[in-house]
């Protein structure tokens, strides 16, 4: 799956970032989790979240097979990884995506990110995005 993000972005920007560029071990419970879809035994989404400060976690590596964006795969992928984010302790959300990435975008926004300052230094706010989000816990039902 990575390799398919990999080529995506290429073809958008021109230039991607390395596959490598983020240990998998960052990704390593408790201080983070990566997950993969399958349909027939086949993947066809990633993402997972690292932890980045205390409090914060990063959201990376997020990508849906083309032939099957448009089918919530996207935003059940991010909901499990958020719920998991709030499991670990922690309350806030950061991630990267680029500005040509509207379906990244879109999923994003829907899903209450708001754009905000590059957190990554020496990022290129005419082509990288930043977005995050607070979370909040589950509010307790009282019978």
């Amino acid at each position: 799956m990575l390799y398919h993000l990999h080529t995506e972005q290429l073809a958008l920007y021109g230039f991607a970032d390395r596959i490598d560029d983020t240990p998998a071990d960052d990704f390593d419970p408790p201080a983070g989790l990566f997950l993969v879809a399958y349909v027939d035994r086949q993947p066809v989404a990633c993402g997972g979240w690292r932890r980045i400060t205390p409090d914060q976690a990063e959201v990376k590596r997020m990508f849906v097979h083309p032939d099957l964006r448009g089918l919530g795969l996207g935003k059940r992928l991010l909901r499990q990884l958020e719920q998991d984010v709030l499991a670990a302790g922690l309350r806030a959300v950061r991630l990267e995506t680029g500005r040509h990435n509207h379906h990244a975008l879109r999923l994003y926004t829907a899903a209450g990110y708001e754009i905000t300052a590059p957190y990554v230094p020496g990022r290129d706010p005419a082509i990288n995005r930043a977005l995050w989000k607070r979370l909040e816990p589950p509010a307790h039902r009282h019978r």
